[in-house]
């Protein structure tokens, strides 16, 4: 990797001290599937005998690094394997709720901000592992408060499993706020993810390995306001110019926690990712771009420009790309993405035509605590659909506000922000996906070879 220039590391300072650029996080990932046994007692003391060792060095290897190269790095996380694997053997719910509860006392242990992992994947079908963690969902995430996960309901290889669509909109429901803020239905994810909840630690992977998460929504924004009415080549240049530092960065954070670990260093996911913060929004790229809220009209356009500069930026950067890397666009989470979505102008049928451009999907929105399961279902499907045609991950992470009404606010605080309840719209039955099944692969898989 070619060393930074003297004006590069100018122009990250200045992007650090008053651009709000950080490093969203630092994953370790680490296989768990050794710490498999016959009980869900012996796994999870097979777990903490695995995993303590590495996670007593890591929150102080990402704080070292932090400290030394004046980078602050929002979280830790840790990434494991798919719990449903793990409880293959078991068989039950119940052992899916401890093991979970085990992974969360690890971490608030360890300072680790969140785990993910707590994952199946049944976008073919359903193993005994599967169907436990699927029943187990529910009182896993509620009865925790760092564990995350997915249920990846869909592949362009196999289609979309519609049942466990089903089945993942029925145990949304039954989650506390905080829970489903830790949950999301996925097609297609990547084995090196290091954003929550679609990090886990895939079966291709070394035994531990750190992915990196970036950051830099306002850099970006400020970049594009400083060229005035430039064209939209120029525009596009300047963020492409802007991406490729900020993933600079990333890597030479992960590099330098992965060598303080002795881990390799697997991936930077160069996935620009907003927070609640004024000055650190997405949204606020786009409307930059030129819109008058995000969501209008152009909204496609726009966020089409910033993800394609995004990822060519990115890819000049660093030979290890992974993850998502595309664009965040997380309503909650995003101050200006949330009030879009408040005032009505950023709708459902918005979101999931943004997300032909970008990789989030329908993620971190309200609805309404009452809304039918099969409303809910159908939505993640719409997404699930797109996903497949277009051969790429997305993911809806929902949240349900008991009581919510559509424009409803209810704060969850620290990177989740504000939830804002959306409307689901006049037309809640959907018997479509109560016929259950698997719909086939789309066209896409016969390019696949």
């Amino acid at each position: 990797m070619r060393l930074f220039s003297p004006e590069e590391i100018g122009e990250v300072l200045e992007m650090i001290l008053f651009r709000e650029l950080d490093i969203r996080a630092v994953t370790l990932s680490v296989n768990t599937l050794p710490a498999i046994r016959g009980d869900a007692e012996s796994s999870a003391r097979a777990l903490r005998a695995l995993l303590a060792p590495l996670l007593e060095r890591f929150r102080p290897a990402v704080d070292k690094v932090a400290s030394k190269l004046g980078v602050r790095i929002v979280t830790a996380r840790l990434a494991v394997s798919p719990m449903s694997i793990m409880l293959e053997p078991l068989g039950r719910a119940e052992d899916g709720v401890e093991l979970a509860k085990e992974l969360d006392e690890l971490a608030e242990s360890y300072g680790v901000d969140l785990v993910g992992g707590y994952s199946a994947f049944v976008h073919a079908g359903e193993s005994r592992g599967d169907r436990a963690l699927l029943e187990s969902l529910p009182d896993a995430l509620n009865s925790t408060r760092r564990v995350a996960g997915f249920v990846n309901a869909a592949s362009t290889a196999t289609g979309i499993n519609v049942d466990a669509v089903y089945k993942s909109a029925k145990a949304l429901k039954a989650m506390r706020p905080d829970a489903a803020a830790r949950f999301a239905v996925m097609a297609n994810a990547p084995e090196d993810v290091p954003f929550m909840p679609g990090a886990y630690h895939g079966l291709g992977m070394p035994d531990a390995v750190v992915n990196v998460a970036v950051s830099g929504p306002g850099v970006i924004e400020a970049v594009v306001r400083s060229l005035g009415n430039a064209d939209l080549r120029a525009l596009h240049d300047a963020i492409k110019r802007a991406a490729f530092k900020i993933t600079r960065l990333g890597e030479l954070v992960g590099r330098e926690v992965a060598k303080e670990l002795g881990a390799p260093f697997g991936a930077v996911d160069l996935s620009v990712a907003p927070s609640p913060k004024v000055g650190d929004s997405v949204a606020g790229i786009l409307e930059a771009i030129g819109l008058p809220r995000a969501g209008s009209q152009g909204s496609v356009l726009a966020l089409y420009l910033f993800v394609d500069a995004v990822k060519k930026g990115g890819a000049m950067a660093s030979s290890t790309i992974g993850g998502l890397s595309g664009a965040f666009i997380p309503v909650s989470e995003d101050a200006l993405m949330a009030e879009a979505a408040r005032e009505g102008a950023l709708t459902f049928d918005a979101l999931k035509a943004m997300s032909a451009v970008c990789n989030t999907g329908i993620d971190m929105a309200g609805i309404p605590g009452d809304a039918p399961e099969e409303a809910v279902a159908a939505l993640m499907a719409d997404v699930m659909a797109i996903a497949v045609s277009l051969n790429k991950p997305l993911g809806v992470r929902l949240v349900p506000i008991p009581g919510g009404k559509p424009g409803d606010v209810y704060e969850l605080g620290g990177l989740y922000g504000r939830v804002v309840v959306m409307d689901l719209g006049k037309y809640l039955s959907a018997p479509v996906v109560k016929r259950g099944g698997v719909a086939p692969p789309g066209v896409e898989r016969l390019k696949m070879g």
